[in-house]
């Protein structure tokens, strides 16, 4: 008995243990190879400025702003979110975009319309590439965070848990997340929570473009 008890214990090491956290969930992912499909939706859209090929979707870099009341940028793209009640939520997306103009950015944005968002993004602010989180309620605006990017393309992330959104940054060929900022999510009184890809502030008459590719959604817990 002894014997066979000691023989049953040795093979103990070898049967799997439990996790001691379960594994990402991804929800949903999209390359854009392809025209975004519902529930993707354009607002203000131009069809003449957005493509998508084997790199990702590219959108042209137009004049126009969503930072404070103007809201008029075209072709900003948006679907709803996953409910965030039943576990923290992950969003990234890889953007290149190679500003010419003050503050022409691509970004990834926490959005419930043109007045109520959190953003993370890749923008041209005097001068300098930068990584960009701001907070809009009611077109009042703030800024948490402008710091200097020097690689192009750039990973960038949302983790929405609860009220509470955090934004992060990878830099090409980093392995790490860095912390952009942290804020509670903007509270309108209707609406629901979307995420958003929005290209804005190009130069009048530019004709160059921004990417995305890569865009993911997973419930990490």
């Amino acid at each position: 008995m002894t014997a066979r008890f000691v023989s049953i214990l040795s093979l103990l090491p070898l049967l799997p243990c439990p996790a001691g956290a379960a594994e990402p969930e991804k929800i949903f992912s999209d390359d854009f190879t392809a025209a975004p499909a519902s529930p993707w939706k354009w607002l203000r859209e131009n069809p003449a400025g957005w493509r998508t090929s084997a790199k990702g979707l590219e959108v042209r870099m137009e004049p126009g702003n969503m930072w404070g009341p103007p809201n008029d940028a075209k072709n900003v793209l948006v679907r709803p979110a996953p409910d965030t009640s039943s576990g923290e939520l992950e969003i990234t997306v890889t953007v290149t975009n190679q500003p010419a103009n003050q503050y022409e950015q691509v970004d990834l944005v926490w959005y419930y319309d043109d007045s109520h968002m959190v953003k993370i993004g890749q923008e041209m602010v005097d001068g300098k590439l930068s990584i960009v989180m701001g907070r809009e309620e009611k077109d009042r605006t703030s800024t948490m965070a402008i710091l200097p990017l020097t690689t192009n393309p750039v990973k960038l992330r949302l983790l929405v848990k609860g009220a509470t959104i955090r934004g992060q940054y990878q830099p090409e060929g980093a392995t790490d997340w860095k912390d952009a900022g942290t804020c509670t999510a903007p509270a309108p009184k209707d609406g629901k929570p979307h995420i958003s890809l929005q290209f804005y502030q190009g130069a009048k008459g530019a004709t160059h473009w921004g990417r995305a590719t890569g865009f993911t959604i997973r419930r990490l817990s």
